[in-house]
């Protein structure tokens, strides 16, 4: 158990540092990420000499991208159900491979765009592999409290390495080839959940909207670098160092701004900030000037991604946090690659400079989705685990694949507490279905209308246990106020039967216990 430490402690921007697992991990993905984003720079600045098409460099981005999206979820339900250090281990290890194999195709010239974009995408299949496993991590290497600074440091970190990593990239493949790039980079190696809660659905689709139009500053970035400020690979690589040192000061801001900002507020300026980079990259023919709208965009790519991660993992219980997470990433990666597509099908026909400015106002618009699904402003959730389940004597000797169960809940409601007691149950409804039940319902007894009975389903004896085990202490309000409505003289009568079929049909065979949470 970590211990939680005073307020003024827990709200330093630096206090994660105190823990020495995180210390250490974060260095760990430091080397890591700056190998990764050296070997982009090789692989982005390739494919300009190596493409034929506007469209085939757009495609790099959605190669490193599309992986996360297609993969993500998975990766989530690995980093829920197995040990995510030995996770990270194997996926870091199927990058390094991946990292070496592309070397050697580059060394002996047997690459061309689409071997290229096929090594791309397995590399970053072990990304995402990787990170839903080192982000679900950072809520059991640190307090609650200190999650959101530890979410920030962790996109401090990563900026870090693009504001000096990118620049080296440059230089290594001006000087020596792209093949010197990856060979550095081999050496520097709930859907379930999600769809009931709804504040998690608007980051969703937020985060979508970001990434299809963000996305299309780094994914045409090479062209502006050669093509509209007439540069070459160093200069791409000073770019997306400018880019990098703009990301790092958002990180450091972005704890504060919480602080002072709703979330919307953050979010939208976000949208605003990096439609005026993406504009200013389109009309700009110089590098440098390229360079300070780039540093803009990179502190308000940061920050909206940061927040988008810091809501997710303080709206989610640990249980299912990999999962979540994953969920998030795909929809925001899936963004990414799918406007890098976009973006550069647009680049091909009319040019990298009108793809830009359509970028823009396709971010503008990101901003207004606002208006109609607005980001909440985060509540303080206790999220933990309320272990007030007990698992009751049985008379069966059932098994832990036992099922299906059948759960009936018996409450005695007085006529002028229905109205309540129907919206808290439509709340209750929702928590035990994103739990796991299956077939949630409600009925009220014809005969004695005072009576009504929750009903629902698990598929065996082990998620029933499972079911209540994920119950926090924020979903215990719900269970107090609909015990305070029931007027019955002993608590809300309880029945877990096991269904067996029969020739007529099912039976239920009855198992007796303590009442649920």
């Amino acid at each position: 158990m970590i211990d939680e430490k005073p307020e003024s402690e827990s709200a330093s921007a630096l206090a994660p540092f105190r823990h020495g697992i995180f210390r250490a991990v974060w260095a760990a993905s430091l080397v890591s990420n700056f190998g990764g984003l050296i070997q982009g720079v090789g692989a982005a600045w390739m494919m300009t000499t190596i493409a034929t098409s506007s469209y085939q460099v757009a495609l790099v981005q959605a190669s490193t991208t599309l992986p996360i999206m297609l993969f993500a979820l998975v990766a989530g339900a690995i980093a829920d159900s197995f040990n995510r250090r030995k996770v990270m281990l194997v996926a870091q290890t199927f990058m390094l491979v991946v990292s070496l194999l592309l070397t050697l195709f580059t060394w002996y010239g047997w690459i061309t765009p689409w071997t290229l974009l096929a090594f791309t995408f397995l590399i970053d299949s072990g990304t995402a592999l990787n990170s839903p496993s080192w982000q679900a991590s950072v809520g059991d290497m640190v307090p609650r409290n200190k999650v959101p600074a530890a979410v920030a440091l962790n996109s401090l970190g990563f900026n870090l390495t693009r504001s000096v990593g990118p620049a080296i990239g440059g230089i290594i493949v001006a000087a020596a080839g792209a093949a010197t790039a990856f060979a550095a980079n081999a050496m520097g190696a709930g859907l379930r959940y999600v769809a009931m809660s709804p504040n998690i659905g608007k980051v969703l689709v937020r985060g979508a909207a970001f990434g299809f139009s963000a996305g299309a500053v780094l994914a045409l970035l090479p062209l502006v670098a050669r093509d509209v400020v007439k540069g070459d690979a160093l200069t791409y690589g000073i770019m997306l160092g400018a880019f990098g040192i703009g990301a790092v000061g958002g990180a450091l801001i972005s704890v504060r701004l919480r602080q002072l900002l709703s979330s919307e507020t953050m979010v939208r300026s976000a949208f605003g900030g990096f439609a005026v980079c993406a504009f200013n990259a389109a009309v700009s023919t110089h590098a440098w000037q390229t360079s300070l709208g780039l540093l803009v965009g990179g502190a308000c790519w940061v920050i909206a991604l940061s927040h988008f991660n810091v809501t997710v993992q303080m709206s989610t219980p640990r249980w299912v946090v990999g999962r979540v997470l994953s969920v998030y990433q795909t929809a925001t990666f899936g963004g990414i690659a799918l406007g890098s597509w976009v973006w550069g099908v647009v680049a091909d026909v009319h040019g990298a400079e009108t793809a830009l400015i359509a970028a823009s106002v396709a971010m503008l618009a990101g901003g207004a989705i606002g208006l109609i699904l607005p980001l909440p402003q985060q509540p303080v959730l206790n999220l933990d685990p309320l272990n007030r389940f007990k698992e009751p004597h049985l008379a069966l000797d059932l098994k832990p694949r036992s099922g299906p169960i059948a759960i009936m809940i018996e409450y005695v409601i007085r006529e002028e507490d229905v109205p309540e007691f129907l919206a808290t149950m439509a709340e209750r409804g929702r928590i035990r279905r994103r739990d796991g039940a299956r077939n949630w319902t409600l009925a009220r007894d014809l005969e004695n209308p005072s009576i009504w009975i929750e009903h629902y389903h698990t598929p065996t004896w082990l998620e029933y246990i499972r079911h209540n085990g994920r119950a926090t202490h924020a979903d215990a309000v719900i269970g107090e106020r609909i015990r305070a409505l029931h007027s019955g003289d002993e608590p809300p009568r309880v029945r877990r039967m096991i269904e067996r079929p029969t020739t007529a049909g099912t039976a239920l065979v009855m198992a007796k216990g303590p009442i649920e949470h």
